[in-house]
This record gives structure tokens, sequence and C-alpha cells, in this order.
């Protein structure tokens, strides 16, 4: 029978709540999917891939992820001042925004505040800093074909070169976004200083 380990291709159906028992997203939800994913790439955060780690299809589980095993502790430097000019007039808290950095890379910033200079955004993943609940259920498990191997061994070159480490900015329909973010072509970003 498969068990999931190493180049298993897993999907799974999942709930994922926060520590008040609110659901943040579930696979059934409305524009929910289940997580299809390549095992030991680093493809979903550490804590729930570890302990997908054996399960077999038809196997339901309740996993328990400390920040630092999923999306990481907030870091008030990610809270980034940065150009009016920058954003659309229509720019409003709650909003968000796709910028390029100096190097290139996508960051998705979320927008706090808005004032007459500046829009104080924050590039801390949504999830950072929280504790997440998931229920879980197995739904089938297969060895990966040479492609999908590939392809996860790809993504996880390109997350090891990515400058804010693992999980950052690889969104397997954990995050609950409602909408896609805008696109901002790029931008000279400062830390907010306290």
């Amino acid at each position: 029978m498969n068990v999931v380990q190493p180049n298993s291709f897993v999907i799974v159906e999942y709930v994922l709540k926060d520590d008040d028992g609110e659901v943040l997203d579930a696979s059934r939800g409305e524009e929910g999917e289940p997580i299809e994913y390549v095992h030991g790439y680093g493809m979903l955060v550490p804590g729930l891939e570890a302990a997908l780690a054996g399960m077999k299809p038809g196997d339901a589980k309740k996993i328990t992820v400390a920040a630092d095993e999923g999306y990481g502790e907030r870091d008030e430097e990610l809270m980034l001042e940065i150009e009016r000019g920058e954003f659309p007039a229509t720019v409003q808290p709650g909003d968000e925004f796709v910028a390029a950095s100096p190097d290139g890379e996508e960051v998705v910033l979320q927008v706090v505040e808005v004032n007459e200079d500046g829009v104080l955004v924050d590039a801390n993943h949504p999830l950072a800093g929280m504790t997440l609940h998931y229920e879980i259920e197995v739904k089938s498990v297969r060895t990966a074909t040479e492609d999908e191997i590939e392809s996860a061994a790809r993504a996880m070159d390109d997350a090891h070169d990515h400058v804010h480490g693992e999980g950052c900015g690889h969104d397997h329909g954990e995050a609950g976004h409602s909408h896609e973010p805008q696109k901002v072509v790029s931008m000279g970003k400062k830390p907010v200083v306290n």
C-alpha cells in the first residue's frame, strides 16, 4: 500500500483554522482545492509536511503547526513605508500588491495604512506568527512521475534562492486570498523607523 514518503505525489483535503477555531481556508471551501504536492521538496510548510509522512489514503489527522514550523514569526522589519506615488490613487488599507524588489524577487505587500506622502505596507506572509491548526485527510498517494519530481526539485531550488526563506510566497491554497494581488512594477522601499 502507498504511504506518504519522499517522491510520493500526494492529494490532501484540509481545513485550516487559527487558535480561536476560525476557519482560515479549506479545500472544500468556495474557492478551495485539495493540496497536491510531491513529498520531500518543501512544497508545504515544514511542520505540515513532516506530519504527513507515513500516512496512507483514507487516513485523517489533526495537525498543529507552530509558527516556526509554519510561515515563520512576524518580522517587524517587513513593515515598510513606500512613497505614495508608487500606488494607484484608489489605494486603501487591505489592498494587496506584488512588488518587485531590487534583486527581482516578487513580494506580496498588504496595505496597512495610507497617508498623504506614503503607504505603510506589511511584507510578512498573512499567516506569519500564527499557530496553524489543520484537519487533514489523505485522499491519494502514488509514486510521483519523473516530470513531477523534476518540477518539485526546481521549485525547491527556487525557494532556497529566495531571500525570505522557506514557505515565503508559495501559495498552495493555504493563504485564503479571495482576490489576486495587483501588480506594482518596482518600488523603492525603506523600513519603517519606530
